[in-house]
């Protein structure tokens, strides 16, 4: 038996151009110049929320707490509007249940929210079980999150393959054991891929239908 472990922003869903814009919004009210905000987050990709507060507070933000809400705020006022879907997700996520598939979502994001935007997004439907950052004592690139995922999927985590889009996501999986595909996203400019032996792919259906899923 094998399962499907996805990750959620950036891959399933375009949140991660939402987050972008919501974190320079932000960034500039705390006089934060554009050209180290822009880098800043695209370095925290991937992240959960307290690895980011960690990293806010290396920056010099005067008060992290503050921006986080205000940052958290204006993200979740812009989804609660739209919900943006990779192009051609909600077909391929309906196929892949329409077979039988076993599907987990692995993500940083608190379990609530996620769910709250995977079935907004007309995806939660197809997914046996959602792993949320808060449902883990260690985010990635900690393995913690694909090994509960794996078990969430009631299978070994030798036999799940695992989409990613963020190289903290990918760094997460293979520790764990998964078979890796990456589909990168938003990332540092001229940053090389992670070499961990995942497969790199233009968009997920190419990555599923290199796994021979479909």
């Amino acid at each position: 038996m094998t399962a499907l472990l996805f990750d959620m922003d950036g891959l399933l869903l375009d949140t991660e151009r939402v987050a972008l814009n919501s974190f320079l919004t932000i960034a500039a009210d705390h006089a934060m110049e554009s050209a180290q905000a822009e880098p800043f987050f695209l370095s925290l990709v991937g992240s959960s929320g307290p690895q980011t507060k960690q990293r806010l507070q290396g920056v010099g933000i005067a008060d992290v707490d503050r921006f986080q809400e205000e940052w958290g705020a204006l993200f979740r006022s812009l989804v609660s509007k739209d919900v943006p879907v990779k192009p051609g997700v909600q077909a391929l996520i309906a196929e892949l249940g329409a077979k039988g598939l076993t599907m987990v979502v692995v993500t940083s994001t608190r379990k609530d929210m996620a769910r709250d935007q995977l079935g907004r997004a007309g995806l939660l439907e197809h997914f046996r079980d959602v792993v949320g950052g808060d449902c883990v004592a260690a985010h990635k690139p900690d393995p913690a999150p694909y090994l509960l995922g794996a078990a969430r999927a009631g299978v070994a985590p030798g036999n799940c393959f695992a989409f990613e889009d963020s190289d903290k996501g990918v760094a997460a999986a293979v520790a764990a054991g998964c078979r890796v595909s990456q589909v990168p996203d938003l990332r540092p400019r001229n940053a090389g891929l992670p070499a961990l032996g995942q497969g790199v792919f233009n968009n997920l259906r190419e990555a599923v239908e290199a796994q021979g899923l479909l």
